[in-house]
């Protein structure tokens, strides 16, 4: 038994029987428990119970044993002077400022289902890949559970988003191409990246854009990879940086992105210069990442996005390559860039002023296929198979919030488990 179990057990009232009685044997009669308090205080707040006639409304608090409230030092904390019942596991010592002022104190241990907690400790110490592997079931998934997950997943992106928002003064076409650039950074050089795209003032970015090659160099000399040129064309890359260097008075920055561990149509040289195609084709990127109705819409805008001519012959600068054809945006690559960076915005800019925003975002997750990890993989072998990215990205983020921190018993799931006879 741990506190936060016996506070979880409290507040879903997972009790044998209700016929409580405190360790005097009088009568206590709970009219209200209260509000779960994860902040500093009382564990439930706004309680009211009825006892020796008497109501009391106050707040509550829960020890696995009596003595913790002496050994937590509560007495002298004035946010614990409005307690009308004290909740232990264990009774184990008399609390004589409760006796003194009449304060019930509960001991649970004979009204709750030791199946229920012991079930509960065997899924925390077990090694699988969810602690309630053994015991899942599909039929526990409550019926609006993928949705929820995404509009939680939405909503705190939306937060980044909006504090993106204030920084760069409600530019989201600023905002759109720091996102952006972060997801095209995948893992490795997401941060660099994105690190990379905030140093620059969004205006360079729109006075550029209009010279792919230019655009292009820009990036690639905040990468510091135009130092030493090995050929014709990283020659005028460099050119084309030390002039718009100091056009725009950019400081001497360099971002020096990775290319460990990645396989080659992963490169940072080839991710930037599709990065920059798209920023030097679709010059109102954003007005038109808005305006899509559809997932066709929202894919088409980056289909035919390849990398510069250059990159046709090789991945990195100077080396000739065997593969010899454009570096094209792949469809994972789409499906990633819309599910991590377009539908959050777009969820942003619209939830204020349309009221049907979510269920169209609900709508085109809908339309993306489900995502293919090894999160997924592991979902499917306990019998559930994502019908499209809506379901793949719900179960990617309970695992990551819910059962990768062990937090069974903020999990509706586990709610619906840990109670089944």
């Amino acid at each position: 038994m741990t506190e936060k179990l016996l506070q979880y057990l409290w507040n879903f009232k997972v009790f044998k029987n209700f016929d409580f009685k405190d360790i005097e044997g009088n009568s206590v009669e709970i009219i209200n428990s209260g509000q779960w308090n994860a902040n500093a205080g009382p564990d439930f707040l706004m309680a009211k119970i009825r006892t020796k006639g008497i109501t009391l409304a106050g707040n509550i608090e829960l020890h696995l044993k009596s003595s913790d409230w002496i050994f937590h030092n509560h007495s002298p904390d004035p946010n614990y002077q409005n307690i009308i019942l004290h909740v232990v596991y264990h009774h184990d010592l008399e609390i004589q400022e409760f006796n003194l002022k009449g304060i019930p104190t509960l001991e649970l241990k004979d009204y709750l289902d030791k199946n229920k907690f012991q079930n509960y400790q065997h899924w925390t110490e077990e090694h699988q890949f969810i602690n309630c592997e053994k015991a899942f079931n599909i039929h526990a998934i409550p019926s609006s559970f993928h949705e929820d997950n995404i509009l939680k997943k939405l909503n705190e992106k939306s937060a980044q988003l909006e504090s993106s928002l204030q920084r760069y003064k409600n530019d989201f076409e600023a905002v759109l191409f720091h996102h952006l650039a972060y997801s095209f950074g995948l893992k490795v050089n997401a941060e660099i990246f994105r690190l990379m795209a905030e140093s620059i003032d969004f205006k360079i970015i729109n006075k550029t854009r209009q010279n792919n090659v230019q655009l292009e160099a820009l990036l690639f000399g905040l990468s510091g990879w135009l130092d030493d040129p090995v050929d014709e064309q990283t020659r005028l890359w460099k050119k084309e940086f030390e002039f718009i260097k100091r056009k725009f008075s950019i400081p001497d920055f360099k971002f020096h992105p990775k290319f460990l561990r990645l396989r080659p149509p992963n490169f940072p040289t080839i991710r930037l210069s599709q990065l920059a195609r798209l920023y030097h084709l679709h010059q109102n990127l954003f007005s038109k990442l808005i305006h899509t109705k559809n997932y066709e819409e929202l894919s088409g805008v980056f289909k035919n996005i390849n990398a510069s001519e250059y990159w046709d012959t090789r991945f990195n600068f100077g080396k000739i390559s065997t593969v010899q054809k454009p570096k094209s945006i792949s469809k994972e690559l789409i499906e990633l860039l819309v599910l991590n960076t377009i539908l959050p915005l777009k969820y942003t800019y619209h939830r204020y002023h349309n009221e049907d925003i979510s269920a169209s975002i609900l709508a085109l997750y809908r339309e993306i296929p489900p995502e293919k990890n090894t999160v997924v993989d592991q979902w499917k072998s306990l019998g559930i198979a994502p019908k499209s990215a809506l379901e793949s990205q719900s179960l990617i983020y309970h695992y990551k919030n819910s059962c990768e921190p062990k937090n069974c018993l903020n999990c509706s799931i586990g709610f619906r488990l840990l109670n089944e006879k």
